[in-house]
């Protein structure tokens, strides 16, 4: 990837006085809840100076972004993801992957949202509308991807996020999501969060088996219903990390009656695999009468732009 500068000093100098971006990644309840909270105040701007996005679609594709690099800690070894969400409104949907190293990287299917009227709130649902959630995985020794898609209509990414695990994986979930603007349209904070309830393992053989699994849902949902309490208290993440928050305070405070433990940190990086030796390969493999008329009628240099991360490699045709 070519990596687009942020230039905007006063933006540079307020993101620098924040703390890094990191990934906590933590379990609670003795082990029955999992979690990840990302700082990715960096993580935003870096997405949105690749592909030169203005404020709208930097909230659309910040959160999905945001969302899919959750999915980052539900990964098993060398696991990649691609989510594809598609809608009839106006802003269409998006496409972003995520993988076990931790890169997340993507682009919405229109980066230039219509707006008729000035916006009163973050409400999205105008411009999202309905449509499905696709998640298609592969793991290392996969030959094809695993998919799977639930229709979608709520208009907010964090509750489709939710709603994909809940319905596809049954799995009790929950997302956050926040970006926080300052005046000038810039963002200055940024920050997601995810919750899930992990089934337990095992249990009782013989007639009483349906009466304890019973036991075990009705348990799941009051242990679900008192984190869940707990994830809405949460502050706005973008203006927690805004104001020099830090993760830990939110973890071990928000939800300290279930002693939370941070299991590990890691890093989550706006970044992308491509780069110009990999796009002279794709068009030397192109037909050969196609080859032809680009070497004898150009444009030279041919400019290739990855829609992945907005990256532009200006290919002299006499490399290929």
């Amino acid at each position: 990837m070519n990596k687009a500068e942020i230039k905007d000093k006063e933006l540079l100098e307020k993101i620098n006085s924040l703390y890094e971006d990191k990934m906590s990644v933590f379990v609670m309840a003795n082990g029955r809840v999992r979690g990840a909270l990302f700082h990715g105040t960096r993580f935003v701007n870096q997405l949105r100076a690749q592909h030169n996005l203005g404020i709208l679609e930097t909230m659309v594709l910040g959160q999905a972004s945001l969302c899919a690099a959750l999915v980052v800690p539900m990964m098993k070894d060398m696991e990649h993801t691609v989510i594809k969400y598609e809608t009839d409104g106006p802003a269409q949907g998006f496409s972003v992957e995520a993988d076990s190293k931790g890169t997340v990287r993507g682009f919405l299917y229109n980066e230039h949202i219509p707006v008729t009227k000035p916006l009163e709130n973050w409400d999205l649902s105008s411009f999202l509308g309905k449509g499905t959630i696709t998640f298609s995985r592969v793991h290392k020794d996969d030959k094809y991807p695993q998919s799977s898609t639930v229709p979608v209509d709520s208009g907010n990414i964090a509750k489709d996020f939710a709603l994909y695990f809940q319905q596809s994986e049954q799995i009790q979930t929950a997302f956050n999501t926040s970006i926080q603007f300052d005046k000038q349209g810039r963002v200055i904070g940024a920050g997601a969060m995810f919750l899930q309830i992990m089934p337990e393992v095992g249990g009782k053989k013989g007639s009483g088996a349906n009466k304890s699994s019973q036991g075990n849902k009705e348990d799941d949902d009051i242990l679900f219903e008192r984190v869940e309490l707990a994830f809405r208290n949460a502050p706005s993440l973008g203006q927690w990390f805004s104001e020099e928050g830090d993760a830990d305070d939110i973890i071990y405070g928000l939800f300290r009656e279930f002693n939370p433990s941070v299991a590990l940190t890691r890093d989550i990086k706006f970044d992308c695999p491509c780069n110009e030796d990999g796009f002279i390969e794709y068009i030397k493999n192109l037909p050969k009468h196609e080859l032809e008329d680009i070497k004898k009628n150009g444009p030279n240099p041919l400019e290739i732009v990855c829609r992945n991360c907005g990256s532009k490699y200006l290919i002299d045709v006499n490399k290929l």
